[in-house]
C-alpha cells in the first residue's frame, strides 16, 4: 500500500542527527595535521560503537568525464595518507589511471560529523599490496580471488560456483594472493571536518596543504 503522505513531507520530518549531545569541534584547539584529527575522531567513533564508522565513499572520474562514487573499507591512515585496497583491473583503478585525482567522504550522524578529502591516488607497492590480501580472512581473500569485478554476471550460482573454487584454492595455500590486488593510499590536499551542533550552525574546519605545513581555515557554514 502506498504511503498517503507525499515523499518530501516524510524527508522533511526525517531526524539527521541526534537531538542532544553531539561533541564539539573546538578550532583553536585542532592539531597540526589532518591525520592526527581524523584519528582522534575515529576513535572517539569506534569508542561510541558507530555502525561502521571505517566506511569511506570514494568519488572518481573516468576518461569519459563520469563520476562514479562506492562505499569501500579504510584499511589504514599514515602520514602519506589514508589507504585502501582494490583490484587493479577493476572499474576503481581504471578511472584512476585516467585520473589520478579523487574525493573521500566519511558520514557519522550519530556524532554528527563528516569528513571529506580531496587529492591524489597512487598504487602501494607489490610487496604492501600482497601483504594486505593475505591479512584479510580466508572468506575474504576467496573473494577477492573470484574474477571479472562488475562485470555482467549470468547467475547468482554461476558466482558461488567461482566463489567455492576460490575458497578451496585459498585452503590450500594460504599463500595464495590474486595478482592484481593493489592497495592504494588518497593522499589529500585538503581534508574539511564538519561538526553539527545542539543549537546551532555547524562548525567547518578546513585543512590545505601548502608546501611542507598545513594549513587550517574556519569556512562559513
Amino acid at each position: 500500500m502506498t504511503n498517503p503522505v507525499p515523499l518530501r513531507e516524510r524527508l522533511r520530518a526525517l531526524a539527521t542527527f541526534p537531538r542532544s549531545g553531539l561533541p564539539d569541534l573546538e578550532p583553536a584547539a585542532a592539531p597540526a595535521t589532518p591525520h592526527e584529527l581524523f584519528l582522534t575522531w575515529m576513535d572517539e567513533a569506534i569508542d561510541a560503537e558507530l555502525l561502521a564508522p571505517h566506511v569511506l565513499i570514494l568519488s572518481t572520474t573516468g576518461a569519459d568525464g563520469e563520476v562514479h562514487a562506492r562505499a569501500l573499507i579504510l584499511k589504514d591512515v599514515t602520514p602519506e595518507g589514508w589507504w585502501f585496497a582494490s583490484r587493479s583491473s577493476g572499474p576503481k583503478a581504471k578511472d584512476l589511471g585516467s585520473n589520478p585525482h579523487a574525493a573521500g567522504t566519511f558520514f557519522w550522524p550519530g556524532l554528527g560529523r563528516q569528513i571529506k578529502l580531496t587529492g591524489t591516488v597512487a598504487a602501494a607497492t607489490p610487496e604492501q599490496s600482497r601483504a594486505d590480501f593475505l591479512a584479510r580472512p580466508a572468506r575474504s581473500r576467496a573473494a577477492g580471488l573470484v574474477d571479472n569485478q562488475s562485470e555482467p554476471l549470468g547467475s547468482i550460482a554461476e558466482y558461488e560456483a567461482a566463489y567455492s573454487e576460490a575458497l578451496d584454492a585459498v585452503t590450500a595455500d594460504p599463500t595464495l594472493t590474486a595478482p592484481d590486488w593493489t592497495a592504494y593510499v588518497l593522499t589529500p590536499t585538503a581534508v574539511e571536518f564538519w561538526q553539527a551542533t545542539d543549537d546551532g550552525p555547524h562548525t567547518r574546519l578546513l585543512y590545505t596543504h601548502a608546501g611542507t605545513a598545513w594549513t587550517t581555515t574556519l569556512l562559513w557554514p
